[in-house]
């Protein structure tokens, strides 16, 4: 096991972070990670791109389905960064968004417990 808990979980911030910078040039506000069994759990308090909100008001039908899309690129690189970079092996990634209260909600679904990955004792 090459990562602790709290070094996992920060770095793990940062790499989700990091693809919301490359994907909208808008970085999260606040982030919380918290590991269950096989689940990581990462809720998110993102700023909502300022023509999405305008739209959301005049057509929220359209930007439902833009944000689906967005939400579908967005597991497929955190899915990828976590196989690459950790070596873990996700079976899948669900992920809700409340354009409201721009906060998100990510589980994260591992082959087996998180704890065969990472040394949970710090």
């Amino acid at each position: 096991m090459a990562w602790m808990v709290g070094p996992f979980k920060q770095e793990l911030i940062k790499d989700y972070n990091n693809i919301n910078l490359r994907m909208f040039d808008i970085g999260v506000k606040s982030q919380k990670v918290d590991i269950v069994g096989d689940k990581v759990l990462i809720i998110a308090h993102h700023k909502r791109i300022a023509a999405l909100k305008y739209l959301d008001e005049i057509n929220r039908s359209v930007t439902k389905m833009t944000d689906l899309a967005i939400i579908d690129a967005f597991k497929e690189h955190l899915k990828e960064v976590i196989e690459e970079k950790y070596g873990m092996k996700v079976r899948s990634i669900l992920k809700d968004y409340d354009p409201y209260t721009e906060i998100s909600g990510t589980v994260i679904i591992f082959d087996k417990q998180v704890s065969s990955y990472i040394d949970m004792a710090n």
